[in-house]
C-alpha cells in the first residue's frame, strides 16, 4: 500500500503542509501513524481527496459543447505575435500552458495578458512519466 507525508501529499495537493494538518485534523483527510508513529496519508484515500477538491474547479462553461475533457481554465500571462502565428501563455492554477494558434484566432478572441481563458487539450498521445525519487512509502 502507498503511502504519502504530509510534505510529499501537500507537495502534490499545490498547498502548504499546514493546511493538509488542518483537513486531517478536521476529518476531511484520512491519516493513520505509521510504523514510525509519523502520519501518513493512504495513496488511494489522497487520490479521491484530490479527485473530490478538484471537481468544479474546471468546468466547461454552460454554452460550449465539447468532446474535450481535459479543460484547464486559467489567466493569460504572456502573448507573443507574429505576423501568422500567436504563442499564448496562461497559467492555470500552478500549471504552465503554452499553445500556439494562428494571429488571426488572437485578435478575433480579444485575448490578450490579463484575459480569462480555458485552454482544451484533446491528444492521442498522451505520455506518463514516474519519478523514482520523491517517491512515497510502500
Amino acid at each position: 500500500m502507498l503511502t504519502y507525508t504530509i510534505g510529499q501529499a501537500a507537495a502534490l495537493l499545490g498547498v502548504s503542509s499546514e493546511t493538509v494538518r488542518r483537513w486531517a485534523d478536521g476529518g476531511q483527510l484520512v491519516m493513520d501513524r505509521g510504523g514510525s508513529r509519523n502520519r501518513q496519508i493512504d495513496g488511494t484515500s489522497l487520490a479521491a481527496f484530490a479527485k473530490e477538491r478538484a471537481a468544479g474547479l474546471h468546468p466547461v462553461p454552460g454554452r460550449v459543447t465539447t468532446s474535450v475533457r481535459n479543460s484547464f481554465a486559467g489567466i493569460v500571462t504572456a502573448v507573443t505575435l507574429d505576423d501568422v502565428v500567436a504563442q499564448v501563455e496562461i497559467q492555470s492554477g500552478p500549471h504552465r500552458l503554452v499553445s500556439l494558434v494562428t494571429r488571426e484566432a488572437v485578435e478575433e478572441l480579444g485575448i490578450e495578458v490579463g484575459s480569462t481563458v480555458t485552454a482544451r487539450v484533446k491528444s492521442t498521445n498522451v505520455h506518463v512519466d514516474r519519478s523514482l525519487a520523491d517517491q512515497p512509502d510502500r
